[in-house]
């Protein structure tokens, strides 16, 4: 079942990479445009990274980075490096998160550290879609702090999003809506599994601001 959940995964990568990938059609270099930039570098992160405040008990102590290379005007390749710290399921619906019931807290934390790889297609003038495959590995920790299990995830996301330049794009921001789904994840610790298994392997529509800069 695991080696299915696997290629599965990889299937549905490779599916739209080939899709958006097709035939990319070189676009009229316009002074201001997405494609026009002649930069072949990116560096950018979620607004999540500069987000870390609050009660400790619900920071969730997220950073990511991305890293990426343009092949074409429409095509970018990329690593992503992404760590934080979950207090409760990932699969809970957007509004039960929001309530912060700790009826659905872990009785304790999960620390998911990762890194991957990243495809982004233009697909008109700004408008992207993005795909994204990350192995992540997971420190879980109970009330004390202390370290009571290892497991491991692979972590897939699927974006679609908006490119706004700014600064004759040297600066970029990117809102966007991501589908988040994770088919495999080992080794969860009883107590730890029984929260999780309430609620989906999978989170839809997630909003997200991305803040980056073109080199």
């Amino acid at each position: 079942m695991k080696t299915k959940n696997i290629t599965t995964a990889i299937f549905l990568a490779l599916f739209f990479i080939q899709a958006f990938g097709q035939n990319p059609v070189q676009p009229k270099k316009k002074s201001g445009s997405v494609s026009a930039s002649g930069n072949k570098f990116s560096i950018s992160t979620t607004w999540l990274s500069f987000a870390n405040f609050g009660k400790e008990e619900t920071n969730t102590q997220h950073y990511e980075l991305h890293v990426k290379y343009s092949l074409t005007p429409k095509d970018k390749i990329g690593i992503k490096a992404a760590t934080w710290k979950l207090f409760a399921p990932m699969g809970m619906p957007m509004q039960e998160q929001l309530k912060f019931d700790k009826a659905n807290f872990y009785p304790g934390r999960v620390r998911e550290s990762g890194l991957g790889v990243t495809y982004q297609r233009f697909l008109w003038k700004g408008l992207f879609a993005t795909s994204e495959i990350m192995p992540m590995y997971k420190t879980y920790f109970d009330e004390n702090e202390n370290e009571i299990g290892n497991g491991f995830k692979l972590y897939t996301t699927w974006h679609l999003g908006y490119q706004i330049p700014m600064f004759k794009n040297r600066v970029f921001i990117e809102p966007q809506i991501h589908c988040n789904y994770w088919p495999i994840d080992t080794n969860t610790p009883q107590s730890f599994k029984e929260m999780d298994d309430k609620w989906n392997n999978y989170f839809l529509f997630e909003p997200n601001l991305y803040i980056g800069f073109n080199f």
